[in-house]
């Protein structure tokens, strides 16, 4: 029923791509992450609290429907519905059926609940198609709730030798997490242009995230002191991030399991917080899908289907796609050199 082609994942029968990435006619989108929701497409299906961001990003004009979880929708006999995958909030699974055949397109997702974003459910299927951006042993990320402490306790720390606490995390789901489970009472809280505007349709969509400012040109930077400032990837080594000084930086993202990683990006700290799913959720969801066909894209896609094959008996195929997964900056550098990986 699915296919892989030089535009994307492809449903023939349905006659609809899942996250293509050259321009189609109709298109289902897992996220709106940049390398899932592209533009150009004709016609794009999506979960609800997707399509605003999908509006902001892709354009205000665009013909998208937008359905709910667990709504089914059908097409030349295909039924689909999308579930929650868990990766950022409005992110989904999606799940075609036709003749009693069931695949499902997990996207990008992780099982670790985070606090803002619908929890990812399984899917029962005989064909999972899954990501594997951490897809090695070495990837074991900490419990959420600690490293939001860690997170509180480091910028305390950084207000006491008065000094800013600068956090660079995506500006579309984990800048919200992080934003979400800051302690305010620890001081002022500051926002990056690029995080703040899609912190506003968080907020329109969602719910109230703790007081923030924007800083912009009514803003005097020598007022900033001791405050915590959510900035994009993008923000490093930028005049934007100097005029901050002085500040310490810190780096979320899953890679900062890797020391060497963390060095590379000249972080004072890396708090291990990813959207995605580290090894045992991996092997986790997959189990749990019931799955004897597995896909496997982007990540360590070799190593993972190999172990799928070898561990679990099952039918792993690995797939090229143009997904980038969990990206350190916007170059779309992603793994780590070979000699960081160390057991």
């Amino acid at each position: 029923m699915i296919t892989f082609d030089k535009c994307g994942i492809f449903c023939a029968q349905a006659g609809v791509y899942i996250d293509p990435w050259k321009p189609v006619d109709k298109a289902i989108i897992t996220h709106a992450h940049s390398d899932h929701a592209r533009w150009g497409m004709k016609a794009y299906m999506a979960h609800k609290l997707a399509v605003p961001v999908m509006r902001y990003r892709l354009g205000a004009d665009i013909n998208v429907q937008a359905i709910e979880y667990n709504e089914p929708v059908t097409i030349n006999g295909v039924t689909i519905s999308l579930h929650p995958a868990g990766h950022i909030w409005g992110s989904a699974q999606v799940r075609l059926e036709y003749k009693g055949e069931v695949w499902v397109v997990s996207g990008d997702y992780k099982l670790q609940h985070d606090g803002i974003t619908t929890p990812f459910e399984p899917v029962t299927c005989n064909s999972f198609i899954t990501e594997s951006t951490f897809g090695l042993p070495v990837y074991k990320f900490p419990a959420s709730a600690d490293v939001y402490a860690d997170i509180n306790a480091w910028w305390r720390a950084n207000k006491e030798e008065g000094k800013n606490s600068v956090i660079l995390a995506y500006s579309l789901g984990k800048a919200q997490r992080v934003h979400a489970h800051l302690d305010a009472s620890i001081g002022d809280i500051y926002l990056h242009g690029a995080v703040d505007n899609v912190n506003k349709i968080y907020e329109q969509e969602i719910g109230d995230l703790p007081e923030a400012k924007r800083i912009d040109a009514n803003v005097n930077r020598k007022d900033i002191k001791g405050a915590m400032i959510i900035a994009p990837p993008s923000a490093a080594d930028t005049p934007w991030l100097r005029s901050l000084q002085p500040y310490k930086l810190g780096i979320c993202s899953g890679w900062m399991q890797l020391r060497g990683t963390r060095r590379r990006r000249n972080a004072d700290r890396g708090f291990v917080l990813s959207d995605h799913a580290d090894w045992e959720q991996l092997n986790t969801a997959v189990k749990a899908t019931g799955a004897e066909n597995v896909y496997v894209t982007h990540g360590y896609k070799s190593i993972y289907s190999r172990w799928l094959q070898t561990e679990y008996g099952l039918n792993a195929t690995e797939v090229d796609t143009l997904y980038t997964g969990e990206a350190l900056d916007e170059t779309g550098e992603t793994e780590p050199a070979n000699n960081e990986i160390i057991q």
